[in-house]
């Protein structure tokens, strides 16, 4: 007769524990119908991180430029001794923190005629927003490196640049006769004004700063005569571009011996021109 009593009493025991995982099943299901609300709200499934940069490392710069080019493009090594003439050819490696990051080289070599000074500069960009790919910053670095130059235009399909340096117009033309008075601000205008009268012309007509195109996925040249203490002077040539996630700077100059002298800018800009192609092939291996 116990026996018979007690089962019917665990049977009512078990309903009740059904029961009570059957509430909490229920529970748990509109608490997760909750949940993926909240999901939504805050965005849905999360975004894919925007995509690496196509350069991992960078090109050893000193190792970059043939011996045959660096004899073109520094004429006045031909007249060293052996030994310094490689040193010269090996070049000096730029001080960084991370060559895989940033690494440089440049090269000098003084001649009868002129001193030439060779520098190369390759940076990697690495975006460390995951929206932005690695591609998209170099581009922002990029323009940035461009607006400084004064450059704002951009190439059209046929290679002319369209537009003009959006800074202070570089004169062109030959330097002033000797004993000539300077043109007062008022008459030669704003552009005139803003170069010291020291320094001639410095860019001929056609071969003023300029957006490059068919170099990298975005190019400028840069070209800016100076003086070299009170008397020489001197011309850089500047070519940058950006190929991927990697920005390449070259910067090409020299100096005549002879004061009356102006560095010719069609030969520095052709030769610079030349150089960063070269880059340019050597980084799409």
């Amino acid at each position: 007769m116990q026996r018979r009593a007690y089962a019917p009493g665990l049977a009512a025991v078990l309903a009740a524990v059904t029961v009570g995982v059957a509430g909490l099943t229920g529970c748990t299901a509109g608490s997760g119908g909750s949940g993926s609300a909240i999901d939504s709200k805050a965005g849905g499934p999360a975004a894919a991180a925007a995509a690496p940069g196509k350069y991992r490392t960078l090109l050893e710069p000193c190792g970059s430029v043939e011996r045959s080019t660096l004899r073109d493009l520094l004429p006045g090594v031909d007249f060293l001794p052996q030994e310094q003439r490689e040193r010269v050819y090996r070049g000096t490696s730029a001080v960084t923190y991370d060559t895989d990051r940033r690494a440089g080289c440049s090269w000098k070599a003084d001649g009868p005629d002129a001193s030439h000074q060779l520098t190369l500069d390759f940076e990697r960009v690495v975006s460390y927003d995951p929206t932005v790919s690695d591609d998209d910053r170099a581009q922002q670095v990029y323009e940035g490196k461009q607006t400084a130059a004064g450059l704002t235009a951009t190439p059209t399909p046929g290679g002319t640049a369209t537009g003009a340096p959006s800074g202070p117009a570089k004169p062109s033309g030959p330097p002033p006769a000797t004993g000539a008075p300077a043109p007062s601000a008022a008459a030669a205008g704003p552009s005139v004004a803003a170069v010291p009268a020291a320094i001639p012309a410095t860019t001929p007509e056609g071969l003023e700063p300029r957006v490059l195109a068919d170099l990298g996925d975005a190019a400028f040249l840069d070209d800016v005569l100076t003086r070299a203490g009170s008397t020489a002077q001197h011309r850089t040539v500047s070519v940058v571009f950006r190929t991927s996630n990697v920005i390449v700077t070259i910067r090409y100059g020299e100096q005549p011996s002879r004061i009356t002298e102006v560095p010719d800018s069609k030969e520095l800009q052709e030769k610079a021109q030349g150089l960063a192609r070269k880059l340019a092939e050597k980084f799409d291996e």
